[in-house]
């Protein structure tokens, strides 16, 4: 069984904003990264997965499938340990991967210039209609998961699960059960693909999108505060006090918040 590496909040060219707005939420952000591929991003880390968001620089190379990529919440990422390996897997299961790709960004550590590496492996876009799923092996982890970058004003501390409309869920929630060496299994809400404790939920819906990623923190108060002074953003408490819906319009966001 293949784990969660981390989900994508694709921002095109809005970086700044959602910058400036996961800030003000209480996360700390990675210093921004700047990928040879054409693309920029920030990382919101955990000890295990984190949440990263990506675009596209103002000039320069501009990553073509950022760009054709919704806008929001849509890169769901699996973590992969040898690329070369998945690759092989995914032809032999018949599933129609690309063949591994390298890329870099260049990271700062105590003054020192150093290069992150990745290898990943991805598919066609009509694979997975709803948005980007591929593996990722990170060739320099120590790069990445840092310890100044693993705490947060607002207790943020784990993902625990993302919510896939598709009017093909069951296909969908098979497909990328195989492509995560899991199974997809049927439950009264729709269908579910468990990655040890993280939840990939498909459900069905008119248009294939994801519709919400759930972050876990130590409690809630700090991020209901920060989130309800933030202008364009709505903070709605669900069923108990240990849930709640935070809605971000202007970057195509809902995310589900719960507590620990």
């Amino acid at each position: 069984m293949t784990k969660l590496d981390h989900v994508v909040v694709n921002t095109l060219r809005n970086m700044d904003r959602a910058f400036q707005c996961f800030a003000a939420l209480g996360f700390t952000l990675t210093p921004r990264g700047y990928h040879s591929l054409g693309s920029i991003n920030h990382l919101m880390m955990t000890q295990g997965a984190y949440l990263e968001l990506v675009g596209v620089p103002e000039q320069g190379l501009q990553r073509r499938d950022v760009l054709e990529s919704p806008y929001g919440l849509n890169g769901l990422v699996l973590n992969s340990v040898d690329a070369v390996a998945d690759f092989a897997r995914l032809e032999r299961a018949g599933l129609p991967a690309k063949p591994p790709d390298t890329f870099s960004r260049p990271v700062e550590i105590n003054g020192e210039m150093l290069e992150a590496r990745f290898r990943t492996v991805r598919f066609p876009p009509e694979v997975f209609p709803a948005g980007r799923l591929y593996l990722c092996e990170h060739l320099t982890p120590d790069l990445v998961w840092r310890p100044e970058w693993l705490s947060h004003p607002n207790g943020f501390q784990a993902i625990g699960g993302l919510v896939i409309e598709s009017p093909t869920a069951a296909a969908d929630a098979e497909r990328c059960a195989a492509v995560c060496a899991a199974q997809a299994e049927r439950d009264p809400r729709g269908w579910l693909v468990m990655l040890g404790d993280v939840s990939i939920r498909f459900v069905e819906g008119a248009v294939a999108r994801f519709a919400t990623v759930e972050l876990v923190f130590d409690g809630l108060d700090e991020i209901g505060r920060r989130a309800a002074s933030l202008d364009g953003a709505v903070w709605r408490w669900n069923d108990s006090s240990r849930e709640a819906s935070l809605t971000i319009s202007d970057l195509g966001l809902t995310l589900t918040c719960r507590s620990n």
